[in-house]
């Protein structure tokens, strides 16, 4: 137990930075312990003395500097110096072989050599005892946020030489490559702000070797299918008899929409893992009728109709409309943005769409309306302190500055936004952090489980959370919604500018200005009228039934404005639907009560919902009884948005490879879909329609 609890704290702790001493002796170990393995070794690249090409370089690197009267020396300095230059030219003109990236974090980790074909230097005991840093390839791509999943073998890399590292390794005095080396190790105060500045007069420095390409960093590509989604069964088919009641969180987030679309308009099927079929239900804006007033901030609408893919069972759609804030009065925000820098977050559906978002959020804001921005990236650092967006071209100019660079340190990033989050916090306004990143996490506490305790810890101090995930190829959308569901908060995916406009602009007030919080579904079926049920979606949000009634369950939350649609598949009883046997002993369980009325024994089910004003701990509850009057004969009879919404569950259901939905193509959803679309004012509806055409005809290759 000791021993543990010593690890644990050894886990969180960061080793010191390596000597340039210890750096220099671990690549002359590398380079030594390499040619030693490569002379017992087949010949690699056609050499037929089993040599590597540049290994003239270790013969004049390796004694010098294993020579302490050399290493600080005027002798190493001409010796070694060209020796680098003549080393990155070889490199640069013959490139780096092929190399198995798993083979060598193995032996990184073990303190060994490589033995591949590789200038990468292993980790090394310093003189202080800790390992010392890879040296001869730039540390940050490699150890960047992509490192813990690491390329298949074989795959193709493309490496080029890091001269300016050269250089710091090769003197250890206090001449100008030591001093330009640690230039570029010395990081700004706060991550993300303009790196490239530091490189440029080190890359400068070196001669006579030509200059090395693109900024002269090792670049790795990267397994493109790395995303990480929840591993959830889909919700079966459950029994009246025995379990009449259904119990779950509200999901107003939208993210797996829009992930389906990328991988759709990308030319693959999604994973079925990343289709939430709620989230594709909600993520359209539907017409539902909503209260009145604010002294009740839900109204429910059930309507039950025929099922479109199955003739003996129908649907049971909830519709539940917030009351929408008008815009004069919507209370104050003070919102931090929490923005992912890392090295990973360089691509142009990253960091460049991430920024323009933001530009789109800052100008919808309120002159009184207060913005922070904390970037992470290895370490968390404050860019810009909390800013009155009076002072709007101050915060655009702190956005136009990020930079890309360093990996993953979220969990200390999340810390200092709440923190920053809690010194401007407004009474009676809205506090929110709007987490933006791919989603990956490597740096201190990185398992959903630690961040989740993070994020539960600080929800108590009435700070929301959004999270706004970005870009393709580590995707972490378990870790998101494991955040947005236990800070108080909501998820969605940010793939074009135009699905930023839809989330922080148009649909500004449901994002940022909660009308309730723990909001909670329960359903009870009359076993008198339904013989079984199945919700459809909501896999992620399911509650105990007990859960209903307890306001310390944490659950979702509802923005103003927001709707929030839930559709069980029922199966009438009698219906030749009906998949599980009547139980032998359960006849007088399912006897109606000599004392029930004749209405209450004609309803199909009891809605009840359960939600808490912002602020306050004790919840309020909502019932609405369900019963003929609800009811439709025909498809067709039902109103326009449930129609069309109908389809989209449909869509979604097919996508996961929900076996109910097989015998139901396509064709007949984008029929369902394009006779119910209405006025679709900003497109979306059509846009559905162009997904499931594409579905169609990928799923025919």
């Amino acid at each position: 137990m000791t021993v543990d609890k010593e690890l644990e704290k050894l886990s969180h702790s960061t080793p010191p930075a390596a000597t340039p001493e210890a750096r220099a002796r671990a690549l002359a170990a590398a380079m030594q312990a390499f040619d030693t393995a490569g002379n017992n070794a087949l010949a690699p690249q056609g050499n037929a003395k089993g040599w590597r090409q540049s290994s003239i370089i270790n013969w004049i690197w390796s004694p010098a500097m294993n020579k302490k009267f050399l290493a600080g020396s005027a002798l190493a300095t001409l010796l070694v110096i060209p020796a680098a230059g003549y080393l990155t030219i070889e490199l640069t003109r013959n490139g780096s072989p092929i190399v198995d990236q798993t083979e060598i974090a193995g032996n990184l980790s073990r303190g060994e050599a490589s033995k591949q074909p590789v200038a990468v230097a292993p980790q090394a005991p310093a003189e202080n005892g800790t390992l010392a840093e890879q040296s001869v390839v730039d540390a940050q791509a490699l150890q960047d946020k992509e490192t813990p999943a690491v390329a298949k073998p074989g795959a193709a890399r493309i490496s080029e030489f890091d001269a300016n590292d050269i250089a710091t390794l090769t003197n250890k005095s206090e001449g100008s490559a030591t001093a330009l080396g640690a230039a570029k190790r010395s990081a700004p105060a706060a991550p993300g702000i303009a790196p490239q500045q530091q490189l440029a007069e080190p890359m400068a420095a070196i001669a006579p070797s030509p200059a090395p390409p693109a900024e002269g960093r090792v670049q790795i590509q990267l397994d493109p299918n790395r995303e990480r989604f929840a591993n959830t069964a889909a919700n079966p088919i459950k029994s009246v008899a025995t379990d009449p009641v259904s119990t779950f969180s509200a999901d107003v987030d939208s993210a797996s929409y829009a992930f389906v679309r990328r991988s759709l308009t990308g030319g693959a099927m999604p994973d079925p893992q990343s289709v939430r079929v709620e989230e594709m239900i909600n993520y359209f804006p539907y017409d539902w009728p909503g209260p009145e007033n604010a002294a009740q901030p839900f109204k429910a609408t059930v309507t039950v109709m025929p099922t479109p893919w199955n003739h003996d069972t129908e649907l049971m759609h909830v519709a539940i409309k917030g009351y929408d804030i008008a815009p004069a009065t919507t209370p104050h925000a003070n919102l931090v943005f929490l923005i992912d820098v890392s090295g990973s977050m360089d691509e142009p559906d990253k960091l460049p769409l991430l920024k323009s978002a933001f530009r789109l959020l800052v100008n919808r804001l309120k002159a009184d309306d207060t913005v922070s921005i904390v970037t992470y990236a290895g370490n968390a650092g404050t860019v810009l302190s909390p800013t009155r967006v009076a002072e709007k071209s101050k915060i655009l100019s702190a956005i136009d500055k990020l930079e890309p660079g360093g990996s993953t340190g979220g969990a200390e990033g999340i810390e200092a936004a709440y923190d920053l989050a809690k010194q401007a916090f407004v009474k009676d306004g809205v506090n929110r952090v709007m987490l933006a990143t791919d989603g990956d996490f490597n740096v201190g506490p990185s398992s959903d489980e630690d961040l989740k305790r993070i994020i539960e810890e600080r929800r108590r101090d009435g700070i929301f959370l959004t999270v706004l995930g970005f870009g393709r190829g580590n995707l972490n959308d378990s870790l998101m919604q494991t955040l947005a569901q236990n800070g108080n908060g909501s998820a969605a995916y940010i793939d074009t500018l135009a699905e930023a406009q839809k989330t922080l602009v148009e649909e500004a007030g449901s994002t940022l200005f909660p009308i309730a919080s723990d909001v909670k579904f329960q359903v009870e079926f009359n076993p008198e009228r339904i013989a079984e049920y199945r919700l459809i979606g909501y896999e992620t949000r399911a509650l105990k039934r007990e859960d209903f009634n307890n306001d310390r369950v944490d659950a979702g939350d509802i923005g103003s404005g927001h709707s929030v649609t839930a559709i069980y598949e029922i199966t009438p009883k009698g219906s030749p639907a009906v998949m599980n046997d009547d139980l032998r002993y359960g006849a007088a369980n399912n006897a109606p009560a000599e004392n029930a009325d004749t209405a209450r024994q004609g309803e199909f089910a009891f809605v009840k919902m359960r939600y808490k004003r912002p602020g306050e701990d004790k919840s309020a509850l909502i019932t609405t009884p369900v019963n003929d009057s609800n009811a439709v004969a025909a498809v067709d009879a039902a109103p326009q948005d449930v129609r069309f919404s109908v389809a989209v569950a449909a869509f979604g259901q097919k996508l996961s490879r929900i076996a109910a939905v097989d015998s139901y193509s396509y064709q007949a959803i984008a029929d369902l879909a394009a006779a119910s679309r209405g006025a679709d004012t900003f497109g979306y509806r059509s846009d559905f329609l162009s997904l499931v055409r594409l579905a169609d005809g990928l799923s025919q290759r």
